[in-house]
């Protein structure tokens, strides 16, 4: 869970997006002479071309992406051999990919991730009574991170038009569902009372034509990235100031240390965000800041689970408790 703090770095990333999609790397002239000469001896169907493993055909490895990869190496070797600083390619680090994956190191913390919300899933479910109201919109919160995560390893194992697609679309509709599940439980919105059920009615057709819109806009008008983080900030920081105004209030109401797990969450956040900012090449040419950063996201989603689990408990008690004083 993004927190507003945080959400203000991702914005200064945002911010710098521009900047990052260019790379020095593909203007290279020692770079575009040698995927030329390489396209030209390995890739001739009609002279004998070069045999791609089987393991990297079955992820879509071809010749020409072959010869790609292979010379961004040989550049970035050369020019550390000379003293010179690693570039980017492409927008992306030369990485060194292990059986055929891009980013290694992405999509084992994706994966991580994915089962820090699949454990929350199953502790929400053993913990959490079915008949609880807010059970299902957990639930389905663990659903949207699952299906997040699945998709954000999907595109670091192969980077294409579709699977970064389908990585933004994901990603968004989690954020979306974050936004949409906050207020209804910090104002109770599933309460059985005629203005709420209404009012959520109205409120779940919106969170849908958004992201309906959301979709739209960057698929059939113009693909943004700019545009989609900045509107992955605004609803992230939407929904997160609304929790962090519920930890507080309920905090000064119940003095319990569970209930400023999310303000723990906020500070830990800001740090490992701060990575987004502190680019830097691959360390082993596997591990990168953005893979750091997926790293140090699988602690908070577990913990957030924790306080999920601990808030439900909690809300059953005190309405236990206020049965047991109205009898």
């Amino acid at each position: 869970m993004l927190r507003p703090l945080s959400l203000l770095t991702l914005l200064v990333v945002c911010l710098l997006w521009t900047t990052a999609e260019a790379s020095l790397g593909d203007r290279l002239p020692e770079f575009r002479e040698c995927v030329e000469v390489c396209s030209r001896e390995n890739c001739d169907p009609n002279n004998n071309p070069t045999h791609i493993p089987l393991h990297r055909r079955l992820l879509f490895w071809t010749c020409p992406q072959e010869c790609d990869y292979t010379c961004q190496h040989i550049v970035t070797e050369r020019r550390l051999a000379a003293g010179q600083d690693i570039t980017q390619f492409h927008g992306k680090w030369p990485f060194v990919r292990v059986l055929g994956m891009q980013e290694p190191f992405s999509v084992l913390f994706s994966l991580g991730n994915m089962m820090a919300h699949q454990n929350g899933l199953a502790k929400l479910q053993q913990s959490i009574p079915a008949n609880y109201p807010l059970r299902p919109y957990y639930v389905l919160f663990a659903y949207f991170g699952m299906a997040t995560w699945i998709f954000s390893s999907i595109f670091h194992v192969r980077d294409f038009r579709v699977t970064e697609q389908l990585d933004y679309f994901a990603a968004g509709a989690g954020v979306l569902y974050g936004m949409y599940y906050t207020p209804i439980r910090v104002f109770r919105l599933d309460k059985r009372t005629p203005r709420r059920q209404s009012f959520l009615r109205l409120w779940s057709v919106f969170c849908c034509l958004m992201y309906a819109a959301h979709v739209a806009y960057l698929k059939l008008w113009r693909w943004n990235y700019s545009y989609n983080m900045a509107a992955n900030v605004v609803v992230g920081l939407v929904q997160n100031s609304l929790w962090s105004y519920f930890s507080w209030r309920k905090w000064r109401d119940s003095r319990k240390s569970w209930a400023v797990w999310p303000g723990v969450i906020v500070a830990w956040l800001m740090m490992v965000m701060s990575l987004e900012l502190l680019d830097f090449p691959p360390l082993w040419g596997a591990l990168d800041a953005h893979s750091l950063w997926h790293l140090g996201t699988i602690g908070p989603t577990i913990v957030w689970y924790n306080f999920l689990v601990k808030d439900s408990q909690d809300d059953l008690a005190n309405t236990i408790k206020s049965k047991d004083i109205k009898a």
